[in-house]
């Protein structure tokens, strides 16, 4: 699996997780031979951000910067990046270093035998208030969708650029990602992953963005999902000319 990869890291008022997830990133890829780079999303943010992201892509120049100019949320950002990049394989993380860059070989490698590799954080170091209201709208989407996966939250995935195939760009999107591409008919698969406790910045989540808006988007997802195409085989009388 040698085709080259973009690493999509949508951030907002992150301005002291840009320099260590640039220098984690490009640890993690040391040892890999795929040509790889690492693309910042900036949505609008309101702090040092984009300076830091600047000074990131002067020290290594496999880093760039994209700017929203305004904030447009986390799945816009991952939206934009998409849209900004052309490689043939993709991967994302969240910009608050919860996420550990190090599982991304481990998660490549999985393309050998799958169209997208995402995380499953099984010992996740996050709030209360955060982890029920993930477990909350986990049963939902179970029940709305009949996807069983553990973790569609989990922003750590590397995948190709093909199994997006029939994805479009809606506010959150970086939720039902996993699944709107298992929908399609590609092949989905979980792996478990580490994952750390945030030592800077804040999260930009509560219970009604992260529990409410995501119950709510559920509404079109199921829909869509009901209403899309299947993949139908086909018989040809000539090859494609």
């Amino acid at each position: 699996m040698l085709e080259p990869i973009s690493i999509l890291v949508p951030v907002f008022d992150e301005a002291d997780n840009v320099l260590p997830m640039a220098r984690e990133v490009a640890a993690a890829f040391a040892s890999v031979p795929n040509d790889w780079e690492l693309v910042f999303v900036d949505d609008g943010s309101r702090d040092s951000t984009w300076a830091k992201i600047t000074e990131a892509a002067r020290a290594n120049p496999r880093v760039r910067g994209v700017r929203h100019t305004r904030n447009a949320g986390q799945s816009a950002a991952l939206w934009t990046g998409i849209q900004q990049t052309n490689r043939p394989l993709l991967a994302t993380l969240d910009g608050d270093l919860q996420n550990d860059p190090a599982d991304l070989p481990r998660l490549l490698a999985e393309l050998e035998t799958c169209d997208f590799a995402c995380g499953w954080r099984q010992n996740r170091q996050d709030s209360f208030v955060r982890r029920v209201s993930s477990r909350l709208a986990r049963s939902a989407r179970s029940a709305a969708l009949g996807a069983e996966f553990r973790d569609t939250g989990c922003a750590l995935r590397v995948f190709r650029r093909a199994a997006l195939e029939g994805v479009f760009g809606f506010n959150g999107l970086h939720r039902f990602l996993p699944i709107l591409v298992a929908g399609g008919g590609f092949r989905v698969r979980e792996v478990p992953v580490n994952h750390r406790a945030r030592v800077a910045g804040v999260s930009k989540y509560g219970v009604w963005n992260r529990l409410g808006r995501g119950l709510h988007d559920l509404i079109g997802v199921a829909w869509y999902q009901r209403r899309r195409f299947k993949p139908v085989p086909v018989e040809r009388t000539n090859p494609v000319q």
